[in-house]
């Protein structure tokens, strides 16, 4: 078995849908996969990612997309990034004990304690993180890469 990530492309494009891809890693691969960002805005509209780890957000400007600047979350998906990063947290829970432990004590875990979990569970072949961009304009490449 070898460790996999996932990136959902293209979400700058007329369709996307990444919740319903990441729904189909879950029930058609049966991964235990979570999103570790979430899109600003889709389609034509995509303009960066939200990370979850970080609660920070960044969009990315140049013509292809070399410019990333970050920010905070933009307050109309302030709800949306908290429900987004409970269900990071679940999906971790249920394979990794550190983080289980502080979800059953309804802790939230730090910065540091998320991207452990996240890369022993990765390594371990339990969990699949999930990128998103568009891969094309060089949208939210820069994350995956650094992830």
């Amino acid at each position: 078995n070898v460790p996999r990530l996932a990136f959902i492309n293209k979400l700058d494009r007329q369709g996307s849908n990444p919740n319903k891809v990441i729904n189909d890693l879950r029930n058609q691969l049966k991964l235990n996969a979570s999103a570790v960002q979430i899109p600003i805005g889709l389609e034509d509209r995509h303009t960066g990612v939200v990370d979850l780890i970080k609660n920070k957000s960044y969009t990315f400007a140049g013509e292809r997309g070399e410019n990333v600047v970050e920010g905070e979350v933009p307050d109309d998906m302030k709800d949306l990034v908290e429900e987004k990063r409970m269900e990071l947290i679940e999906k971790l829970a249920d394979v990794d004990d550190e983080i289980g432990e502080l979800f059953l004590m309804e802790e939230e875990p730090t910065e540091d304690q998320l991207k452990e979990a996240i890369r022993r569970q990765t390594v371990a072949c339990k969990f699949v993180p999930v990128f998103m961009g568009s891969a094309f304009k060089n949208k939210g490449v820069q994350a995956l890469l650094d992830g």
